[in-house]
């Protein structure tokens, strides 16, 4: 397990970002998605909390195969799929992210909000978190996006909103911005597989890292066509959004509610969202074949095959690495 907390800081309130936050999400995966590869929203309901209270849980299907590099595809199923779950109890949600192809693989993000500049040690738990967790502030404006992701008009280094007049952020904008707010997100990933756990868990951290910069980048970048929106009125987007998403992948409508009447606890278990993001083309190192890597001494020279002819020979060749021509190599 490898755990993190992420500090973000947006030259917005928390109470702006609450509209902010699901028109990004809802913009973002229509823009990702395409037939058959996206997010589907298989549930978005309300949902009340006998600790939290009232707020809004959210199922999705982010299906990646066709962004998978193909060192990955060769390994995984057709249809391939993470699932989220999420409760949003704003300005505190929960999120966990689950493979059914990667059992012992979760992401959990635990994210709370508040109106400063990054500055609370203690707004989590100390069981969660203690003294040595890595804390990593993200800056949206000078911190290197991915250039596959980058876009001018969504640099808050060049972007100013015409409505709120905010942006052309300088260097240290942090120190000087007004308003100002912070995303704070508690982030645990696992993947318990011996050998391979360490490279893994620090490998996802770097994605995790640029779906952070790249969400919380284009919501500021958007604000002019969120920021006079009402919670009833981006919830209204957020459900014909979905909707079109759906349409879009070529799956069924999903079972989306934005009624008020609230689901009981007991009718989900356990406890927002973030953006997908296509995984890089190159084979990470960690699952790299050394190019020069020494022949075992121990192999035999020769390979003597049997005759052919003899059918009662209980001998087979291995079929491992045999590559048929319906089968895709590996690269």
């Amino acid at each position: 397990m490898l755990l993190k907390e992420y500090r973000i800081c947006m030259p917005l309130t928390v109470e702006e970002y609450r509209i902010g936050q699901l028109y990004m999400i809802s913009k973002h995966s229509h823009e990702q998605s395409e037939r058959g590869e996206g997010v589907e929203v298989v549930q978005n309901e309300p949902y009340e909390d006998p600790n939290y209270g009232q707020g809004q849980f959210t199922e999705k299907r982010i299906y990646l195969n066709n962004k998978l590099p193909s060192w990955a595809r060769a390994v995984v199923p057709k249809i391939f799929y993470v699932t989220e779950k999420a409760w949003n109890y704003y300005p505190y949600t929960i999120t966990e992210y689950t493979c059914s192809f990667l059992p012992k693989f979760s992401i959990h993000v635990e994210t709370k909000y508040e109106d400063n500049k990054g500055i609370n040690d203690n707004i989590f738990d100390t069981e969660l978190r203690d003294e040595e967790t890595e804390v990593c502030f993200i800056d949206i404006a000078y911190d290197e996006i991915p250039e596959r992701y980058y876009k001018e008009s969504e640099d808050p280094r060049y972007f100013k909103s015409k409505k709120t007049t905010r942006g052309l952020l300088k260097e240290g904008w942090r120190d000087t911005q007004d308003p100002i707010m912070c995303s704070y997100k508690l982030v645990t990933v696992k993947f318990e597989v011996w050998g391979l756990q360490t490279r893994v868990e620090q490998f996802v951290h770097k994605v995790v890292r640029d779906v952070l910069l790249l969400g919380h980048r284009q919501a500021f970048a958007w604000v002019d066509e969120w920021i006079d929106m009402t919670i009833e009125e981006v919830r209204e987007y957020e459900r014909a959004t979905q909707e079109a998403t759906n349409k879009k992948l070529g799956t069924f409508p999903p079972a989306i509610s934005i009624s008020e009447t609230p689901l009981p606890a007991c009718a989900r278990s356990g406890p927002s969202s973030a953006p997908s993001t296509p995984l890089s083309t190159e084979a990470p190192d960690f699952l790299s074949v050394p190019k020069d890597r020494p022949r075992k001494k121990s192999a035999p020279e020769t390979l003597t095959l049997p005759d052919p002819a003899r059918r009662d020979s209980a001998f087979r060749l291995p079929s491992l690495f045999s590559w048929g021509p319906s089968t895709p190599q590996p690269e």
